[in-house]
């Protein structure tokens, strides 16, 4: 209930059409934070499709690579085990800086906050 309340308030944020151009797909683990699948794909607003959602194999993390990369460079930050709770927003900030800079393979070199430079602003994650 909680990720689809998230992607609820996104997709109103963003708006319907700015949603579906930043999640065109979303590939999830099968942990019960997922498990109400019309939710998580389903416009609370209209009740179409917002986006593609698929469910990755029990303890196959490599099929959500770019997550779990992610993951990797925040551990950099906060060894695995760290209670995210815990830490504070001006250092959630400094990590999200970073990684936004951070050049990625998928993105031939470029950073993800190079590859969204041109976008329009209605998609763009203030």
């Amino acid at each position: 209930a909680e990720v689809v309340r998230i992607l609820d308030k996104l997709e109103r944020k963003y708006t319907e059409k700015g949603f579906r151009q930043l999640f065109k797909t979303i590939t999830v683990d099968n942990g019960t934070e997922f498990a109400d699948f019309d939710g998580l794909k389903r416009s609370r607003r209209n009740k179409k499709d917002r986006t593609q959602i698929f469910y990755c194999h029990a303890y196959s993390s490599w099929e959500r690579g770019s997550n779990e990369n992610n993951n990797k460079l925040i551990r950099r930050w906060h060894p695995k085990g760290t209670v995210l709770d815990d830490v504070r927003t001006a250092d959630i900030k400094k990590i999200q800086e970073w990684m936004n800079n951070y050049p990625r393979m998928i993105f031939d070199g470029e950073s993800a906050l190079e590859k969204i430079r041109g976008e329009p602003e209605a998609v763009l994650l203030h």
